[in-house]
C-alpha cells in the first residue's frame, strides 16, 4: 500500500526510499504499526518526546486551554501561557538569561538568535557581523541556520547564498580517546587567535553545547564549554547555545548550560519544550542584549514574528511537560542504566567510538569511509525498520536517546535488537 500519496517526506530521496511506515498509535514508548508490529520509540521521534507517547497530563492541558484560547495575535497581546512559560523558563536557567523570544521551531530559535546577535551590535554603532561556529555543527534549515552549520550536500545548491562563518576545530571525543586533551587544547588556541584577530568583528561564537546532534552525536567535554565562554568573556564577544537538543533533560541536566557550568548570553530551545506534542521554541537572552534593542527608535526593534508566536496550546503543553519533568526527573538515572549495555558493546568487534552524555548514547560502526552518506547507513536504517526498536542511524553512527520513561525491560529489547542487527551483517 502507498503512504505517500501527495506527501513530500523530509529527508527523504523519494526515488529510492521505501514506502513509509504507517503509524497508527503510541502510548509510552511504545508506537503500533499498521502491520500489526509494536515497535519503541528509542530515538525519541527525532528527539523531542521526553515522557512517552499520549502523555495525559500534556494531552489534558491542551484540551483544557483550547477551550478557552487557542491563539491570538501576540503583537500588542499576550496571555497567561506564555507569561507563565516565559517565567518558568527564567527562573530555571541561570542568571542573566531573563528576556524570552518565542518562535516555532529550532530552526527559526536560532534565525532569531543570529539576528539578536548582529543588530545588538548594529544597534551600538558598531560592525559585529561575523558568525563563528564550529567543524560539524549543524544548526537546523533555514538559510541563516544553514549558514551556520557545516557546508554538505545538504547546503551545497545553496552555497552562493549562505553567508561567509568563520569556522573552528571541534575536538570531538570518546570512551578511551588519549589525545582528547591536546585536541581541546589546540582548538582553544585556535578559537583565541581567531578572536584576538576579529574581536571587533565577530558578533557571536554559536555551538551545540556537550552533544552535536544531526552531525553525528559527536560529544566534548564542559572543560571545552568553559574554555569557550572565557574567550568569549575576555574578547566581548556573544556566546550562543545551541540546546535545541540538549535542553530539557538530555544531557542529564535540566539544561547542558547549568551541566557544563556556563552560562551563554543566548540560549536556544526547542523539541522537548513540549514533550513531543506540539511545535513551540525559545530563545531566550540577557537584559544586556535586549537593552541594545529598548529604545524610543523604532528602527531598533527586533523586527521577527510569527503568525503562531507563542500560541497557547503549545505554551499549556509545555507548562504540563515541565512538571513532569521537575516532577519525575527520570531523565537523571538514564545514563547510569546505560551501563552493562556499554559493556557489551565493547566487546563487539563492529563497534568503535562509545560515548555518552546524560540521556544519549552513541557508537560507530567500524567502516573504512563514515560519515551520513556511509554505505553502511541505508543498510542499517533498512536492518532497523524490521526490529522492533524504532533507530535511525546517522550513517554508520548508531544512537539511542528514548523517552525518560524506558523501563529496564524495553531497554533491554532495544540492545538486543541493535546486536540483532549487527550480527545479520556478517551474514
Amino acid at each position: 500500500m502507498n503512504h505517500l500519496g501527495s506527501i513530500w517526506p523530509p529527508f527523504t530521496q523519494t526515488g529510492l526510499a521505501p514506502d513509509p511506515i504507517k503509524v497508527l498509535n503510541g502510548h509510552g514508548v511504545w508506537l503500533e504499526l499498521e502491520d500489526g508490529r509494536k515497535v519503541i520509540d528509542a530515538i525519541s521521534s527525532w528527539w523531542v518526546n521526553l515522557h512517552g507517547h499520549a502523555r495525559p497530563e500534556i494531552a489534558e492541558a491542551i484540551y483544557t486551554q483550547a477551550k478557552q484560547l487557542e491563539h491570538v495575535i501576540f503583537a500588542g497581546y499576550t496571555h497567561d501561557p506564555a507569561l507563565k512559560l516565559a517565567q518558568v523558563l527564567v527562573d530555571a536557567l541561570p542568571d542573566p538569561l531573563s528576556k524570552v523570544f518565542f518562535s516555532d521551531n529550532g530552526s527559526t530559535a536560532i534565525e532569531v538568535a543570529i539576528k539578536m546577535a548582529v543588530q545588538a551590535s548594529y544597534n551600538k554603532g558598531q560592525a559585529k557581523v561575523r558568525i563563528v561556529a564550529f567543524e560539524g555543527a549543524y544548526h537546523g534549515d533555514t538559510f541563516g541556520a544553514m549558514a551556520t552549520g557545516e557546508r554538505s550536500v545538504f547546503s551545497e545548491p545553496f552555497e552562493g547564498m549562505l553567508f561567509a562563518v568563520d569556522r573552528m576545530p571541534y575536538p570531538a571525543t570518546w570512551e578511551g580517546d588519549a589525545g582528547y586533551e591536546a585536541k581541546e587544547c589546540d582548538a582553544l588556541a585556535r578559537l583565541e587567535e581567531h578572536l584576538r584577530v576579529h574581536r571587533d568583528e565577530v558578533a557571536m561564537v554559536m555551538i551545540e553545547p556537550f552533544v552535536q546532534g544531526a552531525g553525528g552525536m559527536r560529544m566534548v567535554e564542559a572543560s571545552f564549554l568553559q574554555g569557550i565562554d572565557s574567550l568569549c568573556k575576555k574578547y566581548e564577544v556573544l556566546l550562543c547555545f545551541d540546546e535545541v537538543m540538549t535542553g530539557f533533560g538530555r544531557t542529564g541536566e535540566f539544561f547542558a548550560c547549568i551541566k557544563a557550568e556556563v552560562c551563554p548570553d543566548i540560549i536556544c530551545l526547542s523539541k522537548g519544550i513540549t514533550g513531543g506534542f506540539l511545535p513551540l521554541s525559545v530563545t531566550v537572552t540577557t537584559q544586556t542584549v535586549f537593552d541594545a534593542f529598548h529604545s524610543k527608535d523604532p528602527l531598533k526593534a527586533l523586527y521577527h514574528g510569527h503568525s503562531y508566536t507563542a500560541n497557547p496550546l503549545g505554551c499549556a503543553a509545555a507548562l504540563a511537560s515541565w512538571q513532569i519533568l521537575i516532577q519525575e526527573q527520570s531523565f537523571r538515572n538514564l545514563e547510569g542504566r546505560y551501563h552493562q549495555h556499554i559493556e557489551k558493546l565493547r566487546n563487539h568487534s563492529s563497534v568503535e567510538k562509545i560515548r555518552s552524555c546524560g540521556t544519549i548514547l552513541a557508537f560507530d560502526v567500524k567502516s573504512s569511509n563514515g560519515g551520513y552518506f556511509d554505505s553502511l547507513g541505508p543498510i542499517l536504517k533498512q536492518r532497523f525498520a524490521h526490529s522492533r526498536a524504532l533507530l535511525r542511524p546517522l550513517g554508520n553512527t548508531v544512537y539511542v536517546l528514548p523517552p525518560y520513561t524506558i523501563s529496564d525491560d524495553e531497554l533491554l529489547l532495544i540492545f538486543e535488537e541493535i546486536h540483532h542487527v549487527f550480527d545479520s551483517l556478517k551474514e
